[in-house]
């Protein structure tokens, strides 16, 4: 009798399971609304510009090239300032074949000191592939530290899990 129990306890347990993972690949992606913190950057200011790249992926081959885990991936934008805000101009999303995927800055907006925010790439949004990747566009005060770009890739498949991060390269 108990073993029937056990297995059915276990039964509706997989079936819970089950039945939230369907609903998290159905799941819309909602805008982030970084509308609060949008600015409008003085023409005076004598800012440093920059640009930043980050690589990111939505996938990574397993095995071959014809069998792709999806990955789950937290873009992290840092002010790495104490004192000063930083201004974010641009965060462009592109695919693996360098397509605009999505613009997540409409207006400049401003990064308190030490603050950071973060761009969720849900694991079953497939559309940056293997080789996805960011530019930013970013203004500081000359006296202040350059921002950090970072990524940090999760999943997990049974009980293998598989993590690794990128950091940002400033090439402007």
């Amino acid at each position: 009798m108990r073993v029937i129990f056990y297995a059915g306890c276990l039964l509706f347990v997989l079936t819970i399971l089950s039945c939230a993972n369907v609903e998290k690949k159905t799941e819309v992606l909602k805008a982030i609304d970084w509308s609060a913190k949008e600015v409008t950057i003085p023409k005076t200011d004598s800012l440093d510009y920059g640009k930043s790249y980050l690589s990111v992926y939505s996938q990574v081959y397993s095995y071959t090239e014809h069998t792709a885990l999806d990955l789950t991936a937290t873009v992290s934008i840092r002010n790495t300032s104490e004192t000063e805000p930083i201004y974010l101009i641009k965060a462009d999303y592109f695919d693996t074949k360098g397509n605009a995927i999505h613009s997540y800055v409409d207006q400049p907006i401003a990064l308190d000191k030490m603050e950071t925010l973060e761009i969720v790439i849900a694991e079953f949004d497939k559309k940056g592939g293997t080789g996805a990747n960011f530019i930013f566009e970013w203004g500081k005060k000359k006296s202040t530290t350059t921002p950090l770009f970072e990524a940090v890739m999760i999943s997990t498949y049974g009980q293998q899990g598989l993590s690794f991060t990128t950091q940002g390269k400033r090439i402007e």
